[in-house]
């Protein structure tokens, strides 16, 4: 298994202890903040989440460049890259609504939109034809990436100047979700529609 793979795989593997970390470790607070007359409490759960998030989107930058760069691109990194992109800012997304950090609809709409590309992969992959990930789609994920760091920032520095940075992240990231999916799906029309 060459380099870029097993990157991405360890991304894979730094999605659940992310997931745990967040839901069940609470470990202390780390520091408080005053933004426009209310206490930001950030704790070190979040602090080390955020580390470990940023290492695994640090790998997502890595493991593509390394593959073009080394002419090691292959067909295993071009299904397992954007699966682990999917289970790790999907995971986080969820864990974000499910504490109202994030719109709901939002959520949904992108998680919507990975499971009808998923299933237009996978009908195009049964024909033979792999799909790799696009620059919309890539565009898609930088945005998710950005909005997660921020929404694990409590918005700072932003904050301080009332402007909701961590949410105009997440409404790009579902325009450019719809936007991407439609990319997709006018790709790859011709493989799904010719059984209908």
């Amino acid at each position: 298994m060459n380099l870029p793979n097993k990157l991405s795989l360890f991304r894979v593997v730094l999605v659940p202890i992310i997931a745990i970390l967040y839901l069940f470790c609470d470990l202390g607070m780390a520091f408080q903040v005053n933004v426009q007359d209310a206490m930001v409490t950030v704790q070190w759960s979040d602090i080390v989440v955020l580390i470990l998030f940023a290492i695994a989107s640090f790998t997502d930058f890595l493991d593509g460049n390394i593959a073009r760069k080394r002419n090691l691109v292959t067909s295993f990194g071009k299904f397992v890259d954007p699966i682990a992109d999917k289970l790790l800012v999907n995971t986080m997304l969820i864990l974000f609504a499910v504490g109202n950090r994030v719109p709901i609809i939002a959520v949904i709409i992108m998680i919507w939109r990975d499971t009808i590309v998923d299933g237009l992969r996978m009908s195009a992959s049964a024909k033979g034809k792999v799909v790799a990930a696009g620059m919309p789609g890539k565009i898609k994920t930088v945005l998710q990436m950005f909005a997660i760091i921020f929404v694990m920032l409590y918005d700072l520095p932003f904050a301080y100047l009332g402007i909701p940075m961590d949410q105009i992240f997440i409404w790009g990231a579902t325009i450019a979700s719809v936007y991407s999916g439609i990319v997709y799906f006018m790709k790859l029309k011709d493989v799904v529609m010719e059984t209908m």
